[in-house]
């Protein structure tokens, strides 16, 4: 095994909830204020996962004051403080960047059911 790959196995984290994409989560990811440090919250469903091991990156999308806002979050990243798994999503496509051009209700993920 080689040597980066050795420094990468090591950055996996092993506390992360499973989720798929269309599920809404909420992450909370640490901020720095000068030299307070404080916890933030960001909501959204799940439109696009990338990368293996600790390179994974998971892109969220939420409407927020009107605006569509994205934020493509490092999974392993020693900045996420933890993960919740809010609402599972029935989506039948590996990325959902259709829905950057719907608005309103036809902008929703349809839950998945459970039987």
């Amino acid at each position: 095994m080689g040597s980066i790959k050795a420094i990468q196995k090591e950055q996996v984290r092993t506390d992360l909830p499973t989720f798929n994409i269309g599920d809404t989560i909420k992450v909370w990811i640490k901020i720095i204020e000068g030299d307070r440090e404080r916890s933030q919250p960001f909501t959204g469903t799940v439109i696009a996962r990338k990368g293996t091991s600790s390179t994974e990156t998971v892109t969220l999308r939420r409407v927020a004051y009107g605006e569509g806002v994205e934020r493509v979050i490092p999974l392993h990243s020693p900045r996420v403080d933890k993960i919740e798994v809010l609402r599972e999503g029935a989506a039948r496509r590996a990325k959902l960047y259709y829905l950057r051009q719907k608005v309103g209700k036809k902008a929703r993920v349809k839950a998945k059911r459970r039987s």
